[in-house]
Formats: C-alpha cells, sequence, structure tokens
C-alpha cells in the first residue's frame, strides 16, 4: 500500500527485556522485519531513539544541564544507528545512517536530497541524532524527516495495540481507538507523541499509525496497508 514509509523506532525497544543497552536477539528479529518489508519493494526510513542508553529528560539527567542532557541524548542515537546498520547488511541490503550531528568518520551527514536519493536506490536509510538540536525529541524529528523525505506515512511502534483513551496498563476501561484524528489527540492531551511532532504532522497533512511493535509480522502487515492499530488523520 506505501511506497515509502518513515519509521520510528524507540531505543527502549532495541532493549528488549533487558531495559538498557541493546539486545541482540531483538534487533535482530526488528531487522528481519524491516528486511522483509524491503524485500516488499518499499522504500524504508528509520528514525532512532536513544532512551536504551540515555534520556535527556530522565530521572538521572534531572540535575544537568538540558542542552548537555540532549546532546548526549543525540550521541545514544547514534549507537543504535550503527547496530541497525550492522544488522540489516547482514541480509544483504545496503543501509546508511545519516546523522544531524556531524561525524563523517562513522556516518554520513543528513542531506535531504541525498537521503531520498539513497531511498530511491532502494537502500534502507536510518536517520539518527535527531534534528542535531537540544529541546527537540526523536518523535518530532521523524515527523520532520518524513515530511522532508515525502514519506506516504509515518509508523511508531509501541508497547500497546494503538491509541487509546488512557494508559491501558493502568486502565483497564481504556477505549481504544482505531481512528482519530490529530486534533483530537491534542484536546484529549494524549500520550501518542509529543506536541510538536503531533503539530507537524497535522499541519502537513501527514498520516501516522501506533501499533505494537511487539507483536511479530505486524511491521510488515502496517507497510502492505492491514487495519492493524489506530491510524491518525487530519
Amino acid at each position: 500500500m506505501y511506497k515509502r514509509i518513515v519509521f520510528k523506532l524507540s531505543g527502549e525497544a532495541l532493549a528488549g527485556k533487558r531495559g538498557f543497552g541493546l539486545d541482540a536477539e531483538r534487533v535482530i528479529e526488528i531487522t528481519n522485519e524491516i528486511v522483509e518489508v524491503r524485500a516488499l519493494g518499499v522504500e524504508v526510513a528509520i528514525v532512532v531513539g536513544g532512551g536504551n542508553f540515555f534520556r535527556g529528560v530522565a530521572e538521572h539527567a534531572k540535575e544537568m544541564d538540558r542542552v548537555s542532557a540532549d546532546n548526549m541524548g543525540m550521541l545514544s542515537t547514534v549507537i543504535n544507528a550503527i547496530a541497525l546498520q550492522d544488522a540489516i547488511e547482514k541480509h544483504g541490503v545496503q543501509c546508511r545512517v545519516m546523522t544531524a550531528v556531524a561525524m563523517d568518520q562513522i556516518a554520513e551527514p543528513y542531506i535531504r536530497r541525498r537521503a531520498v536519493r539513497h531511498l530511491e536506490k532502494g537502500r534502507v536509510v536510518i536517520f539518527a541524532a535527531g534534528i542535531g538540536n537540544p529541546f527537540f525529541s526523536t518523535d518530532t524529528a521523524a515527523s520532520l524527516r518524513a515530511m522532508e523525505v515525502k514519506a506516504d506515512v509515518l509508523m511508531k511502534g509501541t508497547k500497546v495495540e494503538g491509541i487509546y483513551s488512557a494508559d491501558p496498563v493502568l486502565f483497564k476501561d481504556a477505549v481504544k481507538y482505531d481512528e482519530i484524528t490529530y486534533m483530537e489527540i491534542l484536546k484529549q492531551g494524549l500520550k501518542v507523541m509529543d506536541l510538536t511532532a503531533v503539530s507537524l504532522c497535522k499541519d502537513n497533512n501527514l498520516p501516522m499509525i501506533i501499533f505494537n511493535m511487539n507483536q511479530p509480522g505486524n511491521i510488515r502487515r502496517v507497510a502492505l496497508g492491514e487495519k492493524v492499530g489506530s491510524i491518525v488523520t487530519s
């Protein structure tokens, strides 16, 4: 269904059950699905977070200067991006890591036209280091990159089945939304993505799908247009 997708992958997802660092088995499971999607002819870009190593807004960063903490978080995303690149290329699929912070010896600088060209050539592109500035989350980076490369959809994998009226882990009566608008998310204050990311998607009519990535095969199902998770539109 989709020709070009941007997949927002949290750092926590790469930690698996360990909760910190990289779980090699989980990285392999995720990259196996990404390679499957690429084999369908879908152009795949990934925006990766760094919460499995360091989060600028986490409890242990509260005593730090926010700029310094966010810079550490951006470097964490680069570690995850290189791990994903290595796992993807083991399948014989070409993959490029592009960072918003210059580090020429280990990754390419982010240049929009070059990123689009990589996608057109069938390479998986991983965007690291957020947007290169503190005070902006990787959710915002995912929204921005999806619009810049003209993606058909922004996919975000989570631990639950989609968007709920409340946290389904804490509230058993929480209602799942199969479809919802960005304005409804903003009005209800739902914790789907940060408000900047939601506003960017809304203003540019970019559809977003929130789904459970712990369910094997869901990444492929979403890419094929199956009704999985929750879809958000303007």
